[in-house]
């Protein structure tokens, strides 16, 4: 489970578990971490939990938020970052990788490309009825008992890799960019206009999902309300986000 550990001047004072969908950050009494300061807006930042992903997004603060050092609005969180509220640090935490996991699919993709393609060069041959070449044992001297003939062993299967993911996009279809085309090749596309409406897009092995993440009224998808919880994407679902309409499809 992914946590924050909030210190002040090298002095840790908690560990928060980030057990919400939505952790909202900021020094009025309603926010699940509030943090008294006068460096600290009212309703500083939010941190939405998707799965195993945690992102987290400025809400317009007075002071901003810095994140390893740096300025930043929104900021996929990685495991040991540092975000800093005024004087005030919160340490990210995430949960360690559980190795060859499904959700780690495109990160093996990334880093092991040259046993990808030895794989797939194999599962090729094999669909095109190639046997692996196998080279020939040396002929055993005549008269001795390993002179009859041999039963060849079949080659071995060769495990296809699983079919890449097919690639999602949104078309806009009303306002000033309508006609846009976006493909969404990120695990996380954020949309929406901050301070009134605002949702994620996440790219997973199993599909896509919309989640909403800032805005009084929740996105909808073909008319309905999209709920708290990820919402998974079919092709050719109506989003409606912020007064603009888009298609979600997916490339062939």
């Amino acid at each position: 489970m992914a946590k924050l550990i909030l210190s002040m001047d090298g002095l840790v004072l908690k560990e928060i578990p980030l057990l919400k969908e939505r952790t909202t950050i900021g020094r009025k009494p309603h926010n699940d971490i509030q943090i008294d300061n006068l460096a600290v807006s009212g309703e500083h930042a939010v941190i939405v939990t998707i799965m195993n992903d945690c992102f987290l997004e400025d809400l317009g603060s007075t002071n901003g938020t810095l994140i390893n050092g740096a300025p930043a609005k929104k900021h996929f969180l990685q495991n040991n970052d540092v975000i800093e509220l005024g004087k005030y640090k919160l340490k990210f935490i995430g949960e360690a990788a559980a190795p060859a996991a499904a959700n780690d699919f495109e990160k093996t993709m990334v880093l092991r490309p040259a046993a990808m393609r030895q794989a797939a060069d194999q599962a090729r041959a094999v669909a095109a009825g190639q046997a692996p070449s196998v080279r020939p044992a040396a002929p055993p001297p005549p008269g001795s008992v390993a002179a009859r003939p041999a039963v060849a062993a079949a080659p071995a299967a060769v495990a296809a890799p699983k079919p890449a993911q097919t690639l999602g996009a949104i078309q806009i279809l009303s306002g000033g960019s309508a006609g846009r085309e976006l493909e969404l090749t990120k695990p996380l596309t954020t949309l929406g206009k901050p301070g009134m409406q605002v949702a994620v897009l996440t790219r997973r092995p199993q599909g896509y999902f919309i989640t909403h993440v800032e805005g009084a009224k929740q996105p909808t998808v073909n008319g309905q309300s999209i709920g708290a919880s990820p919402c998974a994407l079919k092709d050719h679902d109506l989003i409606e986000l912020a007064g603009v309409k888009m298609e979600f499809f997916l490339k062939s």
